[in-house]
């Protein structure tokens, strides 16, 4: 008979971690939404003002896109039942696939469940031993992951300095290379430098992955993203919009050249491995592109709400960090000091959260707010005269 440890080392090793993290202030917790996304919410049993949400068109809760979805579920059910590769690749989201690659003006497109999925799949299929990754430190945790799974070398350069990527693209001897690059930093919202990038992948024969997560839909004419935004087009560039942002629903796609995009249907492991997303959503998404591309209205008021949002606050003693976008992080830098100022706004009836460590680096903890189309010019008046009497308050 075993006898029983008298202790378990690994439990109490997590335990000993979580009570580091709690008294760091770095413990995360989970709000409890009940209601549908919007600029006004139900968080934890209380209405509140959100600032929270990545929904910058304000189309998650848009009636059109409801009705699509419900629709869709009366003739194509719920679940997709099977992979891709299998049989649970339905018409729809093949239209989506046809319709997104000629809306984003390239070749050829690729459903994702995730952006998750779906830089982890195009990394470890365009990289592996003998390659080398290059990518800018502020960089989303996808984006790094996926550059560890591919087992090539994995290079990081300081953020937007092209002089010190250009440094290491030299001293490479690597058979393969892959820039990496958010078009939008998520936690300092400004963009990349996507021109240049461009020009030292030419220079030194290097693929180019754009992660838009936070710039398809709103960037661009007609909210075609970031390359739309900065007039680039180029067979070295690799594509990547997450769905669930500003086209308000689920999902990503990847696209780029038609070989490119068939050497991840056969290579990319998170798209094969895996249950294909329910057909209904695919539909919603396609009334979503049309909310998208008639969208110059939407993206136009949110432009003004950024204005008056930086016009507005006076917070001499923390930092409203430049940003273009409707990301607008302001920095505090302490975890306590952060987490404070988003309790005092949350007294008020104002949700902004407070980010910490390792999402943003050490001693640049922040208030992320992050404006939506569906919040009116009240909303943000609302918001500069909290936050502009919190800081003069200490």
């Amino acid at each position: 008979m075993i006898k029983p440890s008298p202790t378990f080392k690994a439990l109490e090793h997590i335990r000993h971690e979580l009570a580091q993290l709690k008294a760091r202030g770095l413990q995360r917790s989970r709000r409890l939404l009940e209601s549908p996304q919007g600029a006004h919410v139900r968080v934890d049993g209380r209405a509140v003002l959100s600032f929270c949400s990545n929904d910058y068109l304000g189309l998650a809760s848009h009636h059109a896109l409801i009705s699509a979805a419900g629709a869709a579920a009366q003739t194509m059910g719920v679940g997709a039942g099977a992979s891709h590769l299998i049989t649970g690749h339905h018409a729809v989201h093949h239209a989506l696939e046809t319709r997104f690659a000629e809306f984003v003006g390239l070749p050829a497109a690729l459903l994702f469940s995730t952006g998750y999925m779906a830089n982890i799949g195009v990394v470890t299929a365009l990289v592996g031993r003998g390659g080398e990754v290059f990518a800018d430190r502020l960089n989303h945790a996808s984006l790094n992951d996926a550059a560890l799974l591919s087992r090539a070398k994995f290079t990081r350069y300081p953020h937007n300095d092209l002089a010190a990527l250009e440094t290491r693209l030299t001293a490479s001897r690597a058979s393969q290379k892959l820039v990496l690059a958010d078009a939008v930093f998520s936690m300092d919202g400004d963009l990349a430098p996507l021109p240049d990038l461009l020009a030292l992948c030419e220079r030194y024969d290097a693929w180019l992955l754009v992660d838009d997560a936070h710039g398809f839909g709103v960037l661009g004419p007609g909210g075609r993203g970031a390359l739309a935004h900065f007039g680039l087009a180029s067979p070295r560039i690799v594509y990547m919009a997450t769905l669930g942002k500003a086209a308000g629903v689920f999902g990503a796609v990847v696209a780029g050249e038609a070989e490119v995009i068939e050497w991840l249907l056969q290579k990319a492991r998170t798209y094969i491995y895996t249950t294909a997303t329910p057909p209904l959503l695919s539909a919603t998404l396609l009334a979503s592109l049309d909310l998208i591309e008639a969208g110059n209205g939407r993206r136009t008021h949110l432009q003004k709400l950024i204005v008056q949002l930086r016009a507005g606050l006076c917070i001499p003693n923390w930092q409203l960090m430049d940003s273009p976008t409707p990301i607008q992080p302001v920095l505090i830098g302490s975890n306590d000091a952060a987490l404070a100022a988003s309790q005092r706004l949350l007294e008020r009836g104002i949700l902004v959260p407070a980010i910490r460590p390792p999402t943003v680096p050490a001693s640049s903890a922040r208030l992320r707010i992050s404006l939506s189309a569906a919040h009116t010019e009240t909303d943000v008046a609302q918001l500069v005269d909290a936050l502009n009497s919190i800081h003069a308050d200490g």
